[in-house]
């Protein structure tokens, strides 16, 4: 059976569970008019009432799928390394980074962080980086 489009996925780490969703958004710029494409990572623990919203936007040298080239999810840097992030192992990565820059799960308030400041650690834990 496939998966809800739309529903949150379930990620246990260190024996908490979190739920995890995958947005792509563009800047709206008023008569119907978008521009600039983002992947937004939203991420919270099991019953928590805050989250964290890991957002990667695009830019120079920055690849965030636009239904052109690249799937659903997939995010590098030009002429460098890609992460999916539809994969479980590329978001535990994620929430790693995140919590040791000091992200607290139980914290109500949602946290925003720039993906691409983690994006170098992230792709060197998952192989898609050679090691620093």
């Amino acid at each position: 059976m496939a998966r809800r489009e739309m529903t949150a996925r379930r990620l246990v780490v260190d024996g908490e569970i979190f739920l995890w969703s995958l947005r792509h958004r563009h800047h709206a710029l008023g008569n119907g008019r978008y521009e600039g494409c983002c992947e937004a990572l939203v991420i919270r623990r099991f019953k928590s009432r805050g989250c964290l919203r890991i957002a990667f936007e695009e830019g120079r040298g920055r690849l965030v799928p636009g239904g052109y080239l690249t799937h659903s999810g997939a995010v590098g840097m030009a002429g460098g390394a890609f992460l999916n992030l539809h994969e479980p192992g590329t978001v535990r990565a994620l929430i790693d980074e995140a919590l040791a820059e000091g992200w607290s799960p139980g914290d109500p308030a949602t946290t925003a962080m720039d993906g691409w400041a983690l994006f170098d650690t992230v792709a060197r834990r998952r192989g898609a980086l050679p090691p620093a």
